[in-house]
């Protein structure tokens, strides 16, 4: 079809990936849905983006983010990337979403607008190129609850439901997620380039990565070992905010580990409750491969897919590109746990640093794993010295280790009001606990009732805020819940 354009003054959208080597993207007009209907949009973010909210949630606003329509002077294209998913490395690219632009903010930020299940693009691999209205939901949902909880996201402009159903195990109502990102390259992109391109296409691809996320590199002797030292330290600070707050992705397959270092493609993604390292929720995860345990040692895999990618660019000689790639990576271990642990420091309202530090959060989890406690609502209890009415708590081990907890604070300057606020500030009242997320897209999905979604929302944009109203939110979910499964909601 020719692609309707609609000029609209809060768009200030560039086209810089449409100007690398045309073997990374297709150039695809969108597939336009029957009767759109904006079910959720993100006013606070339309501001930070310079889009003026009621512009875009009118006729030809509403347009634009189903597909129907594009703002004038954009290029709608596909990317192309590849990926290990699962172990296994596959062809991929984005079947099911199309980059509009990159929207030019107020701030002077590039920032990727999406629209996710906006029809079949050439990589689609026979699937309809659609998306069914709960995932999405999630994903918005989601991506605002860790955008709340301060770890680096994609986020959510709007979801538009698109008049269409789609089949998957039953017929589901069709729906179209407007994505902001800080980019979508992937290391999923870096093999897609080694393995199907050319070290010219590489280093196309490596110098856009530089000039867009890593501007202050460019001029370092070896500027391609330097992006890799910059993903590197990314990844490590965003698994460590994963970790600390028991957030589990669930499916991270190199296509899903974006090189900004935010967090991206929220599909069967899940908060855990009770603390336990083998956790996993997704349905497709049966090996555990992906389980919140093995997060960190996945990214670190993850990574060294992304170094060999980018090897003819670190040294002439194989063999040197390697072993400098290897000394880069061997850092990944000792800068996520020093994050972790800084994060865990905080938690327990730890300023300073002490060698034993680490055996006192692991003796508490340890603790915490034996007895069946819940995650956030351990170190929440911890913060407010709010001990009573749980059997962990008065256990002879638990005691014990308070007694150490206590002294250990005491070895500090600081003021027991310094301490707790910190870990005011730490601890989290709520997360998107699954039961509660599940209770708001049925609503939505089955009833089309969007009061339950918009209060959680409410709740999770300010989880430190440890106000009344979040106290119900705070709640795990009780003993006849059954085992959680999420999925990937293609």
């Amino acid at each position: 079809m020719n692609k309707k354009e609609l000029t609209h003054t809060g768009w200030q959208l560039d086209n810089s990936y449409s100007r690398l080597p045309e073997i990374f993207f297709s150039r695809f007009s969108v597939n336009p849905v029957p009767a759109p209907k904006l079910v959720m949009f993100n006013e606070q973010l339309a501001a930070t983006l310079g889009l003026d909210s009621e512009e875009l949630t009118s006729e030809d606003g509403i347009a634009i983010l189903a597909g129907n329509a594009v703002p004038k002077g954009t290029i709608p294209l596909a990317q192309a990337y590849a990926g290990h998913q699962f172990g296994h490395f596959t062809m991929l690219g984005d079947g099911r979403a199309l980059l509009i632009g990159e929207q030019l903010t107020p701030t002077g930020k590039r920032l990727d607008i999406q629209l996710k299940g906006s029809g079949r693009t050439p990589y689609s691999r026979g699937g309809d190129g659609r998306a069914a209205l709960k995932p999405m939901l999630r994903e918005y949902l989601i991506s605002e609850a860790m955008h709340g909880l301060g770890i680096p996201t994609t986020r959510s402009l709007a979801v538009v439901e698109t008049g269409e159903t789609v089949r998957r195990e039953t017929i589901l109502p069709g729906a179209i997620m407007t994505r902001i990102a800080d980019s979508h390259l992937r290391v999923g992109t870096f093999q897609y380039a080694a393995r199907f391109g050319s070290t010219e296409d590489v280093k196309a691809l490596a110098d856009y990565a530089l000039e867009r996320h890593f501007p202050h590199i460019q001029d370092v002797p070896n500027r391609y070992l330097a992006l890799f030292q910059e993903v590197i330290k990314r990844q490590a600070a965003l698994l460590a905010k994963w970790q600390v707050a028991g957030f589990i992705h669930g499916v991270m397959n190199t296509d899903n580990m974006a090189i900004s270092g935010e967090t991206i493609d929220y599909g069967p993604c899940a908060f855990m409750n009770s603390y336990d390292p083998k956790t996993v929720f997704s349905s497709i995860d049966a090996q555990g491969r992906y389980a919140y345990g093995n997060q960190p040692m996945i990214a670190g895999w993850n990574l060294a897919r992304f170094g060999e990618s980018l090897l003819p660019l670190l040294h002439d000689i194989p063999g040197e590109a390697v072993e400098m790639a290897q000394r880069q990576l061997s850092n990944y271990i000792e800068l996520f746990e020093s994050h972790w642990l800084n994060g865990m420091r905080r938690k327990l309202g730890l300023f300073n640093e002490e060698a034993t530090d680490k055996i006192l959060v692991e003796e508490l989890l340890n603790l915490m794993h034996a007895n069946v406690a819940d995650y956030t609502n351990t170190f929440r209890a911890l913060t407010f010295d709010k001990l009573q009415g749980n059997n962990f708590f008065t256990t002879p081990e638990f005691s014990e280790w308070h007694r150490s907890w206590q002294t250990r604070l005491h070895r500090q300057e600081e003021s027991i009001e310094a301490i707790q606020q910190l870990m005011r500030d730490s601890n989290p009242a709520v997360i998107a606990r699954n039961h509660r997320v599940e209770e708001a897209l049925e609503a939505a999905e089955a009833r089309g009732d969007y009061r339950v979604l918009h209060q959680l929302l409410a709740v999770l944009a300010n989880p430190y805020a440890h106000s009344p109203e979040q106290e119900i939110y705070a709640q795990p979910p009780g003993p006849t819940s059954g085992l959680y499964q999420t999925f990937c909601g293609t």
